[in-house]
Formats: C-alpha cells, structure tokens, sequence
C-alpha cells in the first residue's frame, strides 16, 4: 500500500463508476445528508451512512439502510467500517464545524487514531483551509481504495435551474449589490476563505469564513441595522463537487429574516437547493428575492 498518494491526482474529479446497489455517505451537519439518503434510496440504492458525532443529525440513521456513528478524528474507525462493508464509492454531504478544530486542548477533545495522525502530518501541514483539510481526507481514504463521487452525481436535480424563484425580483440598486458582491465572493472563494458574501449600497458587510452562511448573515444583521441587505453565494472558481458545494435551504432564509435581509442571489448550475418547494413558499411568505444567475449575466449586467 503507498503511503503517500501525490496531490496533483486528487485536484480534480476522478471519473467514479458508481457502484452498483450501494454507496457509502460520510455525513456532516445539515439537511444535505438527509435529502441525499433519502434521494439514493429512490433510485434503488443502498445506503451505508456514517455520521460525525455531534454533527449529522440523529434522524439519519432512520434514512439509512446501514448506519453508524464516529467520532470526526476517527478516520481509521470510519475507513475500516465502509471496508467491512464493501463499500469502494463514497459520496461526503453536509457541513463539517471547523471550529472544533480552534478549540482549547483540541487534541485530547478529538483524540485522533493513527489515520488521522497520518492525514494530518502529510496532506494537511501547509494550511488549515477547507480544500486542503478535505482533500486530505479524500486522500487518507484513497490509501484503502475508497473513493470519493459527488452527491451530484446520483441526485443533480438538487442543482438550481437559472432565473427568479420568487415572486419578488431585485430592484436596481439590489442588482448593483448583486454584481459588486459576486466579484467579492468569488474572489473570497479562490482564496478558499468562504463562499457568501453580504452586501449593502456596495459596501461589504459580513464575509464567510468558517462560522458558515447562517452565522455570517445574523452577524450581517448586527452591523447593518437597518436591513435591506443583499446575500450573494457562489460556487468557488476552483469547486471540487465532490465536497463544500455552496447549499441553501429553508434555515438560510430564516436567518435573512431574522437579519433583515432581502435579497439572496446564488450561482445557476453551481448550487444545491434543499427542499426547494419549502424554499420558494417561505421566500414569497417572507418577501425574499431569490435569484439564480450565471457568470455570463453578471457580466451583461455590469457593462449596462
């Protein structure tokens, strides 16, 4: 077995043949995990859930055909479950809470098994950024001929179509914030620091960092009282869909509410879309544009 698996083999998506009735789902916090296994299952599938303790939601394990919980530094506990049932493809959904990871005596909280020991020393020593941390673990896993697929590619329906989900659409001055805030994400996001940006009268109010877009939009709204502010998330220029694909759902328009927000505007064909119909129903009940739209449009938008 090679220890050390270059890196240049893993900055792209592998062609993954999905295997065939079953494939494992290495689940982190959210509703994605959810709406995946249920979605897999559907399509005739078998699914072998593993969830990070103190992240995947409990109600998981009802969605699963096999389920089982780890610990998030038990890399080898978890590499030698999906072994013991056969599993080659595994698809990561949900978000991973980075913050665990800054927290005092963090390695006698996580206590790591050799695996993660392994990762950490020789796929994660250069910097902490999510690509970087994922990529290990996508890394560690390929060690034991386990290999990662997108979510995408058993569900891309989960993809927003381009155009308006809502009733109410941008005014004029929302899409100057629209176009000033996709330059800023995606810049945010070649630098691997996050994937949302909040905006007001183009001015940046609040960026993503590891706290997630729900945290970064109530902390929007402490420093913009007045509300009104625009929401922009975008796909990274350089995205592996094999994980951190930007994700809303009914929990992001709830914390725009709270926030004052009113417009959230996402990458078409870039972004995953959790219970879509909940999702168009609250925006309209909450007055909340939502818009899709692409790099293209942007473009157009701004030499008008």
């Amino acid at each position: 077995m090679t220890d050390i698996i270059p890196l240049k083999d893993y900055l792209t998506e592998p062609a993954v043949t999905p295997q065939a009735g079953k494939v494992g789902l290495l689940a982190g916090a959210g509703r994605f995990p959810m709406v995946f296994a249920e979605t897999a299952r559907q399509c005739g599938l078998k699914v072998y859930g593993m969830g990070v303790m103190g992240m995947a939601d409990e109600n998981l394990a009802d969605l699963c055909d096999y389920y089982q919980p780890f610990p998030l530094a038990k890399i080898g506990q978890s590499i030698r479950w999906f072994k013991r049932q056969k599993i080659e493809n595994v698809v990561m959904a949900g978000k991973i809470e980075k913050t665990v990871l800054f927290q005092p005596q963090r390695f006698w909280r996580l206590m790591p098994d050799w695996r993660a020991i392994h990762m950490w020393l020789n796929y994660a020593r250069e910097n902490k950024k999510d690509d970087t941390l994922l990529l290990a673990v996508i890394r560690e896993y390929a060690r034991d001929n386990i290999h990662f697929a997108s979510a995408l590619d058993y569900c891309p329906e989960l993809l927003v179509k381009h155009g308006f989900l809502s009733r109410r659409k941008p005014n004029s001055s929302q899409w100057k914030d629209i176009c000033f805030g996709w330059e800023m994400a995606k810049e945010l996001g070649r630098l691997d620091i996050g994937q949302t940006v909040v905006v007001y009268d183009t001015a940046v109010i609040a960026v993503e960092a590891i706290e997630g877009t729900d945290q970064a939009i109530l902390r929007a709204g402490e420093l913009c009282k007045r509300g009104g502010f625009t929401v922009v998330k975008v796909a990274k220029p350089q995205q592996d869909n094999r994980f951190d694909v930007p994700t809303i759902g009914v929990q992001t328009l709830r914390s725009m509410h709270e926030a004052g927000g009113r417009v959230l505007a996402i990458e078409s064909g870039q972004t995953i879309i959790i219970d879509e119909p909940d999702v168009i129903e609250l925006a309209d009940k909450l007055g909340i544009a939502i818009v899709a739209l692409n790099a293209e449009e942007v473009q157009l938008r701004v030499a008008c």
